[in-house]
């Protein structure tokens, strides 16, 4: 196993207040396809941006309906693994615990995690497509999207899709958690996208110490101070030890 810096495990340890973005990498070791890679089987023939828009959900609802309910049920079968569990350790082990993630899944609640930022929604959720409210209906065996009770407009999953922008409340909680911290630590992700890319930048302006856990280098890797070349499900576990 890879020998932590003994100051990047002091920082962490002594953290005011450490932010953690996850991506799509932490819910990869859960066994759930990231959007790139889901698109497989009876619907590799289409490219994620063909699927994930509000163009797409225009032009043919039912047929972006029915991949969503075919991502559900792949993610209704993923359990936390132990990037998840050890990040809800963290909460309760240090002063304080911003967690940000880029995934959709709810896997770092089910894991224990209090408070989640999520940058792009939640795949299990719905809300409505001209509304925009938050929709409690059961979708379980439908193959096309339900009509919202309250309008009657078809009801979507609430997730960030290509061409949205990240929620407003989302979006400002994140700036200012990054803006405020002495710690952050990003873990499988690429960090490529804005706004999520812009929060590092946020956090180094501040002096925070910038760690990235990836067994990939990254587009952040020129910025972080620390680099932990792991699977999020080893190193964290690792950390969470170091500094226990």
């Amino acid at each position: 196993m890879e020998l932590l810096p003994v100051k990047l495990v002091a920082a962490l340890g002594r953290a005011r207040h450490l932010v953690i973005l996850t991506g799509p990498g932490v819910s990869a070791e859960s066994g759930v396809p990231t959007l790139r890679d889901a698109s497989t089987g009876l619907w590799a023939r289409f490219l994620p941006e063909e699927l994930a828009s509000p163009e797409a959900f225009e032009r043919d609802p039912a047929l972006v309906w029915q991949w969503y309910q075919w991502r559900r049920s792949v993610i209704a079968s993923a359990r936390p693994n132990p990037a998840h569990v050890a990040i809800a350790a963290l909460e309760r082990l240090l002063e304080r615990v911003t967690l940000i993630t880029q995934n959709v899944d709810g896997l770092h609640q089910q894991a224990g995690s209090r408070s989640v930022i999520e940058f792009h929604g939640n795949i299990h959720r719905n809300r409505c497509s001209v509304e925009q409210v938050i929709v409690d209906i059961e979708t379980a065996g439908t193959t096309k999207p339900p009509k919202c009770p309250n309008c009657g407009a078809r009801v979507r999953p609430d997730v960030v899709w290509f061409g949205e922008t990240i929620p407003r409340s989302a979006l400002d909680s994140a700036t200012y958690a990054a803006s405020d911290c002495d710690v952050y630590l990003a873990a499988g992700t690429s960090a490529l996208v804005h706004p999520a890319a812009s929060l590092a930048a946020e956090a180094q302006a501040a002096g925070a110490v910038l760690i990235e856990i990836n067994s990939q280098e990254t587009a952040f890797s020129e910025q972080a101070d620390y680099h932990v070349r792991q699977p999020a499900g080893i190193a964290l576990p690792a950390l969470l030890t170091a500094i226990n």
